[in-house]
């Protein structure tokens, strides 16, 4: 091991690969893809394909989230032989997803209450029942959890469209699916958006939260700009380019919701706001009647 890994954000020496080894065992144990054991350790698929590859090692941070989601211990992970559990003694309670998830959906839940730069870390661990050296051993510095937070609320958005999507008829219903997701009218609709807004202001300040932010509104546009190209092809929208009017649409989306969350009820509220967005779809894309 790397003399200064006891620094959470060292990286790990694994020249004969057994730490790759024993990391594909708890994947395999677990049963799950290496993109849903990423999502669980929150971290970006292809840093954990990489490390799995050998052109990249993991940090101790990420050795000490692995050992979390796959429960086992972070020293037979480093290479020393894997002990029984003490008999009699009664196994440790793991939040469910492991307690790395469990840091990050707190933080995303505190960060919407009180912004980030209004959330310690000391009030994190305090959420979480553990300690503030836990929460920095699995996410060494404040830069990492917010990434770390940034990228669950991304693959949570992620999956909740896909799931609708799947099950419209046809792209009109596929796109009024993303218009009801995107209207801040439940609680964890509202908390989203609330840590977007906040971590908006954060991806003008740092390059790794930006590069994400980037990388989700590239996705998210895609998303809009491909169900716009199916509707034109089934005959339910009306020709229009699929790029310049997902890009209209999802700005009209951020700034309605902004003002959603930012103004009195009676003045935008969420009903105001999908009103206004299933208009825009009728005068926009619509297909023409015939005179």
């Amino acid at each position: 091991m790397d003399e200064d890994a006891g620094d959470p954000g060292a990286r790990v020496a694994d020249d004969d690969g057994d730490v790759t080894d024993r990391v594909r065992q708890v994947i395999g144990r677990l049963g799950c893809s290496h993109r849903e054991f990423a999502r669980r350790m929150v971290l970006d698929p292809s840093k954990l394909s990489r490390s799995l590859g050998g052109t990249r090692r993991f940090t101790l941070a990420e050795i000490v989230r692995i050992a979390a989601i796959g429960g086992v211990e972070t020293g037979w992970l480093l290479g020393a032989p894997e002990r029984p559990a003490p008999p009699g003694r009664a196994p440790v309670p793991v939040p469910e997803g492991g307690r790395p998830l469990q840091i990050v959906r707190e933080t995303v839940r505190l960060i919407a209450e009180h912004g980030f730069h209004g959330v310690r870390v000391a009030d994190i661990a305090a959420a979480c029942g553990t300690s503030t050296a836990a929460v920095h051993y699995h996410f060494p510095g404040r830069d990492e959890l917010l990434e770390a937070a940034v990228r669950w609320c991304m693959d949570e958005d992620t999956e909740r469209r896909a799931a609708g999507l799947a099950e419209a008829a046809d792209a009109r219903a596929e796109l009024e699916h993303l218009i009801a997701l995107q209207t801040p009218r439940t609680e964890q609709q509202r908390r989203q958006w609330l840590v977007w807004l906040d971590l908006w202001a954060q991806a003008a300040r740092s390059t790794a939260v930006g590069r994400l932010h980037e990388h989700y509104y590239r996705q998210w546009r895609t998303t809009v700009a491909d169900v716009l190209r199916r509707g034109i092809g089934q005959g339910v929208f009306r020709s229009v380019d699929p790029d310049s009017t997902a890009l209209r649409l999802t700005a009209l989306i951020d700034g309605l919701a902004t003002q959603v969350l930012a103004t009195a009820p009676d003045s935008t509220s969420p009903d105001t706001m999908h009103a206004a967005l299933l208009a825009f779809v009728e005068s926009e894309l619509a297909p023409r009647r015939g005179r």
